[in-house]
């Protein structure tokens, strides 16, 4: 009987299933878009029961429509959005408010508190993050300051606190398994990279019990078995729950990126570049992150990492809320029909700028406009945009690293642009490697599962599997003044909401 492992891949904005072989192919598939919720400006919310709904939906089409035999699944890998944060009950496992997304910015004044306590370098020192409204420690301290009774309730000790990593799999188990991996626990702002425990005195600082918080693990083990009796499950009941990640560390694990210094970039919803640091923590001072990759029980990995708040997403905001394009690829072919954007710079801080700047008060504009300026010269800005935040990051990284990057591996939904692509090998200066399996973030979580289970032994066994389908190399040289360009367009877009400014 031949083996395969399932990956749930649950996402900014759909949640998908794939299955895969042991020659890292995707056999089966299914996705399912769930809904955005904007209570306020700059606030962003999912139902958690919409994600455990709509992922468990797709498990259940991935393995009808395969017609594998439950029986060959040797496990089940998640990778999820991280730092969304999710309050439940214990055991009723109703939610006590929706998901607040990374994406939220309403905590941005908590998070100006704990700056102005002095409390930016014994946090980043700790747990490798700077203090933002992107983690998910300010999010459950709002859930805990402002639905009525969730404090008391979590005082008594009948709450959970979580990751979508955390719900799905206390989902899947029916309540038996309340546990986290190190790479999403990294992102909580809670958490001692250096200890792999959750800190307490950040828990008191912050005013959060710990007995909300999931017990910390490493990214490749059993953490349970699919409960019977699940709503579409029942016949996958038993099957090992034995890989998680985060999505931008499944990524990185599932291009191949064992070795310290080599890198990739997922173009998603946001932006997400992530180097592999071996087994040494390094503190950036150019303003990105450090963070557990993973653990596959031999000690962790660390990464650093730049994230961009916007890139996909301004794709979508051309199609959905400006109607200048119909389609992702048309942006492409409009893109294509002009040699440049005209001048026309696209600066996409629509909830706020990411590495290395770290501004939550900028937003989104559109400068050097001229009478001549058409729906082309933006398409085009929009991509150089996603570009150019890349390029940032990874200047940063360059800085902060003793390393000197050669390749860019790349992967996400906006990876297909060619066109983008060639944009980032030009401003970049060096190869950018797009793999032929592009379900590189699923992958990784199939992997890990893999390993969890013995279907592969070590990483050696993983580095074949991954393959090149194009690699995109500079054509230009004379990208400088395209660059300061941008970054005078950003100047402009810093701290547009900070009424001193």
């Amino acid at each position: 009987m031949n083996t395969y492992l399932i990956a749930l891949d649950q996402g900014t904005t759909t949640s998908r299933t794939i299955i895969f072989n042991t020659k890292a192919q995707a056999v089966s598939k299914a996705q399912q878009s769930f809904t955005q919720i904007y209570p306020q400006p700059g606030w962003v919310e999912h139902d958690p029961m919409e994600i455990w709904d709509t992922q468990r939906q797709t498990l259940a089409q991935t393995l009808a429509q395969s017609h594998i035999d439950p029986k060959a699944i040797a496990g089940i890998g998640i990778t999820n959005q991280r730092e969304t944060t999710i309050l439940w009950d214990k055991v009723t496992g109703e939610p006590v408010y929706n998901a607040i997304v990374w994406q939220c910015r309403r905590t941005a004044p908590l998070c100006d508190e704990l700056k102005a306590q002095g409390l930016a370098q014994s946090i980043q020192e700790k747990t490798g993050l700077v203090i933002d409204a992107y983690f998910s420690a300010s999010k459950i301290r709002w859930i805990l300051d402002n639905v009525d009774g969730v404090r008391q309730r979590a005082e008594r000790g009948e709450l959970c606190a979580g990751t979508v990593d955390t719900w799905l799999i206390w989902q899947l188990t029916a309540g038996k398994s309340f546990v986290t991996d190190y790479a999403n626990a990294s992102r909580t702002m809670l958490f001692n990279i250096h200890t792999l425990h959750w800190d307490e005195d950040l828990c008191k600082l912050l005013d959060i019990p710990m007995s909300l918080l999931p017990t910390p693990c490493p990214n490749a083990m059993v953490y349970g078995t699919v409960a019977p009796n699940i709503q579409d499950l029942e016949r996958l009941a038993g099957t090992p729950i034995c890989g998680s990640a985060g999505d931008q560390a499944a990524a990185l694990f599932g291009q191949g990126c064992f070795s310290a210094g080599m890198a990739k970039n997922t173009y998603g919803t946001g932006c997400f570049a992530l180097m592999n640091l071996g087994d040494k923590p390094v503190t950036s001072q150019n303003g990105l992150l450090t963070s557990v990759a993973w653990d596959i029980g031999n000690g962790p990995v660390y990464a650093m990492e730049g994230s961009v708040f916007n890139a996909g997403s301004t794709i979508q905001w051309l199609r959905d809320e400006l109607g200048l394009i119909g389609s992702a690829p048309e942006c492409d072919r409009l893109a294509e029909s002009v040699s440049d954007s005209g001048g026309v710079v696209m600066v996409p801080a629509f909830t706020g700028l990411g590495a290395p700047y770290w501004d939550m008060y900028a937003r989104g504009t559109i400068l050097g406009l001229t009478r001549g300026s058409n729906k082309a010269h933006i398409a085009r800005a929009v991509l150089e945009s996603i570009a150019y935040q890349v390029t940032d990051l990874m200047r940063a990284m360059e800085q902060d690293s003793p390393a000197a990057m050669t390749v860019l591996h790349v992967d996400g939904g906006a990876s297909v642009s060619d066109v983008m692509m060639q944009m980032q090998a030009d401003l970049l200066g060096f190869a950018v490697d797009r793999p032929a399996q592009v379900e590189t973030t699923a992958f990784g979580a199939a992997a890990l599962a893999g390993l969890a289970v013995g279907v592969w032994h070590s990483t050696e066994e993983l580095i074949p599997l991954r393959k090149s389908q194009h690699l995109f190399t500079p054509q230009k040289t004379d990208c400088a003044q395209n660059y300061q360009r941008w970054q005078r367009a950003v100047a402009r877009s810093r701290n547009w909401l900070n009424e001193e400014f």
